[in-house]
């Protein structure tokens, strides 16, 4: 068990200390607004007993779990003595470059200095740092406590041992870390849902699918596979022989393919009428909360299956 800071309590910040505190860590949060942290104590004490109903509290009590949440007050006092900060403010660069220049000041010299940040380079908020080795972006997919991928991105000097803690610690609190050789703008995660989003868009767009329908052949089809296999392994098992089988069968499908997928839709221009009259059509916008709990308990429910299923059919 060790001390963890939560710098910034939004949505990213609240997932982070559940996630960790329900690893055994004592989670202290801070946010410049101090009705943030109030809400989002409120907000983490409100979803642990969904997530007790699932198993997915590693057995603990509820109370437990929350008695290692604490709001504080004083950015010093969340960073004292803390081994891992992760820090979640906004998603600008000058924000970014502030923050983590008051962390490494005051944090401990054998703190890790994390951010959540799900577009900005690591290089380009630490490289003025005197600490910037102990410095680089764990990404997560939102909520972290129901989604166990996080993208470990290092900065060029960002230490080989900051690294490998920073991946056996998400290892160990039941996280699923990417680990990115070096950075790259979009990281992996967004590179690769922004490639099917252009794809989503353009069949929209050019009048091939409807919006309902481009979600169908996510939900009903390739997601159910990817639910539990990656793209490479997916292949892997799609032909007699295996991964170069499959190339060898079907190479020549996705090379005609590619050429007619270099041409950008822009998504903010008149597609964008389209797919938000679709979407408004099946979830009215007063409805958009309510669907959003429905989505973390239908995640809830899928963390729960996996699990029992991770144990009977093994990973």
């Amino acid at each position: 068990m060790v001390k963890v800071a939560i710098v910034g309590s939004g949505f990213i910040g609240r997932a982070w200390a559940i996630s960790f505190a329900r690893a055994g860590h004592d989670v202290r949060m801070w946010d410049q607004s101090p009705a943030a942290t109030t809400g989002a104590h409120d907000y983490i004490a409100g979803v642990l007993g969904d997530l007790a109903a699932n198993d997915l509290l590693r057995r603990q009590a509820i109370d437990a779990v929350l008695g290692r949440i604490a709001v504080v007050a004083e950015l010093g006092e969340t960073l004292a003595d803390a081994v891992h900060i992760q820090e979640n403010t906004p998603e600008r660069l000058d924000v970014k470059r502030e923050v983590f220049s008051l962390i490494d000041a005051w944090a401990a010299p054998q703190a890790v200095i994390a951010s959540s940040t799900s577009a900005l380079l690591p290089s380009k908020f630490t490289d003025h740092l005197q600490g910037r080795h102990r410095c680089l972006v764990v990404h997560p997919i939102n909520p972290p406590y129901l989604i166990p991928a996080a993208e470990v991105v290092p900065a060029p000097w960002t230490s080989p041992e900051t690294v490998e803690r920073t991946r056996a610690f998400l290892v160990a609190a039941g996280h699923a870390p990417l680990v990115m050789k070096q950075e790259l703008d979009g990281f992996i995660m967004n590179r690769l849902q922004g490639a099917l989003l252009e794809e989503a868009f353009r069949l929209v767009a050019d009048g091939y699918a409807s919006v309902e329908d481009v979600d169908i052949g996510i939900r009903d089809g390739l997601a159910l596979r990817w639910s539990f296999m990656g793209p490479f392994e997916t292949i892997d098992l799609n032909a007699p022989g295996g991964v170069r089988d499959y190339v060898e069968r079907y190479q020549s499908i996705y090379s005609n393919i590619f050429p007619q997928m270099l041409r950008r839709v822009d998504w903010a221009g008149e597609v964008i009428e389209t797919v938000e009259a679709d979407r408004r059509k099946r979830l009215p916008r007063d409805e958009l909360g309510e669907r959003q709990v429905w989505r973390d308990r239908r995640l809830m429910a899928l963390a729960a299956h996996k699990k029992k299923s991770d144990q009977e059919f093994g990973r």
